[in-house]
């Protein structure tokens, strides 16, 4: 089925995908960062964190992921018995890629003793040689709640920099990864929407350089910027995050003028299409696998993840 070209044709295909997801019983998950289309069809938009949440509570049979790749791992480690399908396998993070097993144990041996926490942007066989997972939402949180003191942190150094602010009491050890996205925006990019617009707040996530994060009005994850802009008596807000989320969140603030950065775009995320989305529900592939062995070691970080992110007690054994 071809995109929608005009208003009834787009609502017409709504009705569609609305009835066609009842009949394959199928729960629709979208990353913030999806294209405007695919988040107007989803069950559930938002960060990481929150769709890894909702992931667990899925009652379909079957979850569509709009995401990345890991954040599609991350649904299928959680529900094991479930089919997890993602709409284009293309859909890869960049980010996610820079840090592998190999490295990563190469590491472990060079600091013995030392915990280790991954950023949910890695994949499943690097979630299973770790102690802990964590997102942007709540990276602080889980740093504190984990009983070593020294710990080794993959794969975003910009985001563990952000975390060592706060979390001052444990030796981080700093993969080199970044977000090429986030890395790309300047502190000078936004001092030229600054002079346009004087009035703004400046909302940057986490994974951005700290000369972002030292000018920032406030520093959050997407759902984070949400809760902030509600909060906030500002009209105009500069998000420093992937560009997209200003759809979302000028869908939800009418009344405030949200404004995206040029060079905030992520490519990974825009390879899925909506015509990819139809496609993935109709014929409900391609499917997560992942190895059995993967499968039981990586759960476990995110389950933990999503203990300390509920607040309930986790079992380091």
């Amino acid at each position: 089925m071809e995109t929608a070209t005009s208003k009834q044709e787009f609502e017409e295909l709504m009705s569609y995908v609305r009835d066609l997801k009842k009949e394959k019983d199928v729960l629709l998950l979208v990353h913030n960062y999806q294209r405007s289309r695919i988040q107007d069809i989803a069950d559930v938009l938002g960060d990481s964190f929150g769709l890894s949440v909702q992931a667990q509570k899925a009652k379909p049979a079957n979850i569509v992921f709009c995401g990345v790749d890991f954040m599609a791992e991350s649904a299928k480690l959680l529900n094991p018995a479930k089919r997890v399908v993602h709409p284009n396998a293309a859909s890869r993070c960049p980010m996610a890629a820079m840090v592998d097993v190999k490295g990563l144990l190469d590491m472990k041996k060079e600091h013995p003793g030392a915990g280790v926490c991954a950023y949910v942007n890695t994949t499943a066989s690097v979630k299973a040689e770790v102690d802990v997972c964590c997102t942007s939402s709540n990276v602080v949180k889980v740093l504190q709640a984990m009983p070593q003191k020294k710990i080794i942190f993959v794969p975003d150094s910009n985001l563990g920099l952000y975390a060592r602010r706060f979390v001052k009491d444990k030796e981080l050890v700093l993969w080199p990864g970044y977000c090429h996205v986030h890395s790309n925006i300047r502190a000078e990019d936004i001092k030229a929407v600054l002079k346009d617009h004087p009035k703004a707040e400046v909302i940057a996530h986490p994974e951005c350089l700290p000369e972002v994060i030292d000018m920032a009005d406030a520093v959050a994850s997407t759902e984070g910027m949400l809760g902030h802009i509600k909060r906030s008596k500002a009209k105009e807000f500069i998000l420093a995050t992937e560009q997209e989320m200003a759809y979302r969140l000028g869908k939800l603030f009418p009344d405030r003028r949200l404004i995206p950065l040029a060079s905030a775009l992520c490519p990974a995320m825009k390879k899925i299409e909506f015509e990819d989305v139809i496609k993935a529900i109709e014929t409900l592939r391609p499917e997560v696998s992942l190895p059995k062995d993967v499968m039981e070691r990586a759960r476990v970080p995110l389950e933990r993840m999503v203990a300390i992110g509920l607040g309930k007690k986790v079992d380091w054994s």
